[in-house]
């Protein structure tokens, strides 16, 4: 089962999916925070920044960085959304 929450920024969104993943037993997938990382990467000069080594946890590291802070600038935070609607990038993320 997939459950996706939409909402504007500050909005409380991942609030309420952990919370609702916590109750359901479910596992949280932060995919905002994937396709942020993605923007930062392509941002970077990645050649495949749908390919880069992203991980999630107690925070997100990018190629082994620790880029928790950095995804949330407003340039990567613009260039998210574009990177969300590219279908390779989505098939490549949640697939």
């Amino acid at each position: 089962m997939r459950i996706a929450i939409d909402g504007p920024a500050g909005a409380g969104k991942s609030t309420v999916a952990r919370a609702v993943a916590a109750a359901l037993g479910f596992t949280y997938l932060d995919t905002g925070a994937m396709y942020r990382a993605v923007a930062l990467a392509e941002l970077r000069g990645h050649s495949d920044p749908a390919g880069a080594s992203i991980e999630l946890g107690d925070g997100v590291r990018l190629d082994g960085e620790d880029v928790t802070a950095a995804i949330r600038a407003p340039e990567v935070s613009e260039r998210a959304s574009v990177m969300a609607a590219e279908p390779a990038v989505r098939r490549a993320l949640v697939a």
